[in-house]
């Protein structure tokens, strides 16, 4: 899998940083986000280095409907199957870090 030197996410797969695995596959990793928005709240990315959704859609279609795959069972084992699924793409709509990731978020009633 190819990843950033000096990208946080990429460090989180490869070990160098602690995380709380929710689910793992060869191409994909979530686990659980540090600073939860929700009751639930998960990260899904993919292991290879992508910048966007907007990147990975155009390169890897497959794996990005992977990702959803992978939101919609843990939304399911975790909670009651509903959740919302977030893509932040871009500084201005709040990206702070530039590897794909979803935020599955669930576990509760969410407000709009």
């Amino acid at each position: 899998m190819s990843d950033s030197e000096d990208c946080l996410f990429c460090s989180i797969i490869k070990g160098e940083i602690p995380s709380t695995t929710v689910y793992e596959d060869e191409s994909t990793y979530a686990f659980e986000d540090i600073h939860p928005k929700a009751k639930v709240h998960v990260l899904v990315v993919p292991k290879r280095h992508y910048a966007s959704v907007d990147e990975l859609a155009s390169e890897d279609p497959a794996e990005l409907a992977h990702i959803v795959g992978v939101a919609q069972g843990i939304a399911k084992e975790r909670y009651n199957g509903a959740y919302r699924l977030v893509f932040n793409t871009g500084l201005d709509a709040g990206q702070t870090v530039f590897h794909v990731h979803a935020h599955v978020l669930t576990g509760e009633v969410l407000d709009e």
